[in-house]
This record gives structure tokens, C-alpha cells and sequence, in this order.
């Protein structure tokens, strides 16, 4: 009975409220007060509610469009293309080609007190046969250890008693020998190198000491994995082609390199035509084209071209993988790579964009949640990898692009998906605002390329050996910008939609996807 009780007092509350509720909209309704009298009454609540939410929307539209400085690192801005009119002011680069075709070219900047002066020739590992792999970066060795006029410590210690640095390098399509200096000790190391690229000796005693010196440099390269992997790479992805030759040679060669090997590849390679001598810095065209003249005046008259040698014996990619089962290694290592372009190609631009779009990444490094790469985003946030690199290597008449990864064995399969989607993405979804990132980080970096003597001549002579001319700044920098969204998907369908791919991996790699798993990931199938 009390509960019936509490119950009907309970309704009799319920109903006396709900009538005075009506009461007072009623008389609301029928009283109508002037503006000027009583204030408006609140508008309904579902009104209230929309224009909160419009309010809201048009704070965060203002705080996008005049960002509060404070938190810009919760509300970063759109990236905006960046403006390098002030690279118009770069030095000019001064050609001659002497009648011998030897091309001398030159930057001057007189504000530095030092330069660079070397000899960037067309020649290296791919211009070899298999007998005499190796004799390239052989003779890089051999070239600093005497000439006719020279002994190796004579020509030591004339470097060091004028401050300077002699060094070389040797690629799979060029060689270089380069010396920095100060500005006043220029024509000096031209004639230094003029010495040791004409009148070198190749004593056999020196042959034979460097022969172990060679071996020992093999062996510490296998132990640079990513040296290895590198290596392995291209002698899959171009099988029985002159590209995949090693820079080092094989051990086999390495022993049998005789005193004729070097004379007969410097009197067919180092030919006036496929040498140029450049200079940057504290340096005058007219003294150093001079100063060559008067060195260079023994150089090998071949008529063998580098053009003649590619179209002899080109370079054909084929969809291969090798792999190397290591346990022993903590970490595993992989590259995945596509056919890229060769220098000369439309298309090789594009590809530099798409590497930035890519991007690199390290765990080291600390950050990556926040970048503008969404692979390296990936791999950041689900800490799938130790580390990761888009590459682009360029060659005369192909290339490679890929990624490059290092990884946790039991995290391959989700890296290998993380590459293959990234990649793919490519080809179907590219936004502007990454091809704008893409496109100032690689502007950016080709400024910071010029600080410095030593880069600069070697951009120059890299730039005639392969393009045949030093191409302006203003023009790469058009080039870069020319580069749309729509550039991104066609150059990506070209290279990488269902396209051949080749691999190399080494150490724990058992959970590697296998060929056909990364085949079938170059292309989406859409129902």
C-alpha cells in the first residue's frame, strides 16, 4: 500500500509539472513583448546547437588561415613552395674544350681563399671485361705511387709541405682525381696531376704490395653489409651485363692485375675526350686552361668513345632476387628496386621528387612521427625498422630506384607490406602538399651542395661527363618545379606499376615475404 501510495503522488507531481510547462509556452506564445520592451527569448535547442557547431567551425577555419604562432607545432601550415631567386647569383660556369677535346671548366669565387682541381674521367668497373674487372680501382691505387719525376714519398710530401689534400675515387661509370689547395698553390696540383696521369711508373714491387693492400680493403668491405647488399643488388638486377660488375673486381683478379693491364686501360679509357679538368673556387678560367695546356701534353689519342662502349655492350635489367641466409647477423637488411631512368631521361627529375616523397628514416634519429614521409611515419610509429632509404642511382642508359631497409627479423613481413603499399600508393594517391615538401627538400639540398669548393667540382665534372654540359641552377630548379601531381602518377605507372622487381637481402631473413609476395604488390587489384 505505501508504494502504491508514493507511486500516485509521484504521477500527480509529473502531470502538475507538465501543465505548468504548457502553461508558460502558452502564455509566451500569446504575449508577443517588443525588442525595445523585454529581451528575445533563447532560440530552441537544436538551434543552439548548430550555431555552436558554425562558430566552431569558423574559429578553426581562422586559426588555419592566421595561425597563432605559439602553437604552430599543433597546427603546422600548408607547405608553401620555396622561392631560390637568389641563386640566380651563382658564379657562371666557363667552359673550353681545348683542340685535343679535352674540356677544362671552371667557377670562380674570389671570396674563398682555397680550390679544388681534379680530373673527372669516363671510365670505371662497367668498362671493364670480366678478365679485368677490377683494374679501375687497381689503378686508383697505383696512380699515387711514382712517377718518372716523382717518387710516392716525393710526390707525399709535396702534398702535405703545401697544406693540401690529393684524393680519388673510382664508381661504376667514372673515375676522379682531385686535389684541394690553397688558391696560390693551383698551378701546382695541376701539374701533380698531370704528372701522375701521364708519366706513373707502376714499379712491379708497388703492384705486388698493393695487390695485399686490395685484398685487405675486400675483406672490410664485407664487412659494410650495406656495402654488400648493394653489390649483390646489381648483380641481379643486371645479370651478365657490365653493370653488374663489382668496383673492387673479384679476389681471382685481384691477383693476376699485371703492369700491362694498367698501361693497356689508361691508353683506351683516359683519352682527351672523355676527360674534363675541373676547378671551383679561387680560381681564374684563363690561368687554369693555361696551366693545362701546358701539362696535359702526353694523353692517349684512342678514339674509343663511351657512347661506342655502351651501345657495344648495354646493361639490361632483369626481375631477379638473390639472398643470403646469415644468422649469425642481429639485424636483417633487404633492397627492393625498380628499372629507374638513366641520366638523359625526361623522367629522371620525377624520380628525384619521388625518392624525397619517400624519404629516410632512422631510429636513432628520435623522430619520424611527424614527418612528411608516410612511410616513415609508418615505421616510427609502429617501430617496424632500424632504419630505411629511398635510393636513385642514375647510370648512361638505365637506373635503380628503390628502398633500401634494415629490420628486426620478426618485423619483416610488416615492413615488406609498409615498402610495397607506400611505393604502389604512388601510382593512384599523390597529394600536392608532398610534392611540394619533395621539392623544396630537394631544392634545398642542391644549395647546401654548393658550400663548398669540393662539391662544386665535382658537380661540374660529373655534370659534363654525363649531360655534356654544367646545367644552370635557375634550370634545375624549373625542372623541380615542373614536377604535378598528375607527373608524380604517370612517371610512377611507368616505373613501378606492375613492373619486374629485383632483390637482395642478407642475414636473418626467413620471414621475408618471397619474390612472387613483392611481385604481386606493384599493382592494386579495385573490385
Amino acid at each position: 500500500m505505501a508504494i502504491r501510495h508514493l507511486l500516485n503522488a509521484a504521477r500527480r507531481s509529473q502531470r502538475t509539472t507538465t501543465n505548468q510547462i504548457r502553461r508558460v509556452f502558452s502564455s509566451a506564445s500569446a504575449v508577443q513583448p517588443s525588442a525595445a520592451s523585454q529581451p528575445l527569448a533563447p532560440p530552441p535547442p537544436t538551434a543552439m546547437i548548430y550555431d555552436r557547431l558554425a562558430e566552431s567551425v569558423k574559429q578553426k577555419l581562422r586559426r588555419l588561415e592566421e595561425p597563432d604562432p605559439r602553437f604552430l607545432q599543433y597546427s603546422s601550415p600548408l607547405p608553401v613552395r620555396l622561392d631560390h631567386t637568389d641563386i640566380l647569383a651563382a658564379p657562371v660556369t666557363r667552359v673550353t674544350t681545348l683542340p685535343n677535346g679535352l674540356r677544362v671548366a671552371t667557377e670562380s669565387n674570389l671570396s674563398s681563399n682555397t680550390a679544388t682541381v681534379g680530373v673527372w674521367i669516363d671510365a670505371g668497373s662497367r668498362f671493364e671485361s670480366d678478365e679485368t674487372n677490377g683494374t679501375a680501382h687497381f689503378l686508383e691505387h697505383m696512380i699515387f705511387k711514382g712517377t718518372e719525376t716523382r717518387d710516392a714519398r716525393g710526390l707525399e710530401q709535396e702534398i702535405e709541405n703545401m697544406g693540401g689534400h690529393l684524393n680519388a675515387y673510382t664508381s661504376r661509370e667514372q673515375t676522379a682525381y682531385y686535389a684541394k689547395v690553397e688558391d696560390k698553390d693551383v698551378s701546382t696540383a695541376i701539374s701533380i696531376l698531370a704528372d701522375i696521369l701521364q708519366n706513373s711508373t707502376f714499379d712491379k714491387r708497388n703492384i705486388e704490395r698493393e695487390r695485399d693492400v686490395i685484398l685487405r680493403e675486400m675483406e672490410e668491405v664485407e664487412g659494410q653489409t650495406e656495402e654488400v647488399v648493394f653489390d649483390h643488388l646489381h648483380s641481379t638486377a643486371y645479370q651478365h651485363s657490365p653493370l653488374a660488375r663489382t668496383i673492387l673486381g673479384p679476389a681471382s683478379n685481384i691477383r693476376s692485375i699485371t703492369r700491362d693491364h694498367l698501361k693497356n686501360y689508361i691508353s683506351t679509357h683516359y683519352s682527351p675526350s672523355r676527360m674534363v679538368i675541373a676547378a671551383s673556387g679561387n680560381v681564374k678560367h684563363e690561368d687554369v686552361v693555361e696551366q693545362v695546356k701546358k701539362c696535359f701534353t702526353k694523353l692517349s689519342s684512342s678514339s674509343v668513345t663511351t657512347a661506342d662502349l655502351v651501345a657495344k655492350d648495354p646493361s639490361f635489367f632483369t626481375g631477379s632476387e638473390v639472398r643470403m641466409i646469415d644468422d649469425d647477423i642481429p639485424l636483417a637488411q633487404f633492397a627492393v628496386a625498380f628499372e629507374g631512368a638513366s641520366w638523359k631521361d625526361p623522367d629522371s627529375i620525377a624520380l628525384m621528387v619521388i625518392q624525397s616523397m619517400l624519404g629516410s628514416w632512422t631510429k636513432s634519429s628520435g623522430g619520424g612521427k611527424h614527418m612528411g614521409s608516410a612511410l616513415a611515419q609508418r615505421c616510427s610509429i609502429n617501430g617496424i625498422a632500424e632504419s630505411m632509404m629511398a635510393f636513385n642511382s642514375n647510370y648512361k642508359d638505365t637506373g635503380l630506384f628503390g628502398v633500401y631497409a634494415i629490420a628486426k627479423p620478426d618485423c619483416l613481413d610488416d615492413l615488406a607490406y609498409s615498402i610495397m603499399y607506400e611505393v604502389c600508393k604512388l601510382c593512384y594517391k599523390v597529394t600536392e602538399e608532398d610534392v611540394i615538401r619533395a621539392q623544396n627538400q630537394i631544392k634545398s639540398s642542391l644549395v647546401l651542395h654548393l658550400d663548398g669548393s669540393s662539391p662544386v667540382a665535382e658537380d661540374i665534372g660529373r655534370q659534363l661527363l654525363t649531360y655534356g654540359r654544367r646545367i644552370p641552377y635557375p634550370e634545375l630548379f624549373a625542372r623541380i618545379d615542373a614536377v604535378d601531381v598528375n607527373t608524380v602518377k604517370r612517371v610512377a605507372n611507368r616505373f613501378i606499376y606492375d613492373k619486374d622487381v629485383a632483390i637482395a637481402a642478407l642475414g636473418p631473413i626467413q620471414g621475408l615475404p618471397d619474390y612472387n609476395w613483392f611481385r604481386r604488390r606493384t599493382y592494386w587489384l579495385r573490385y
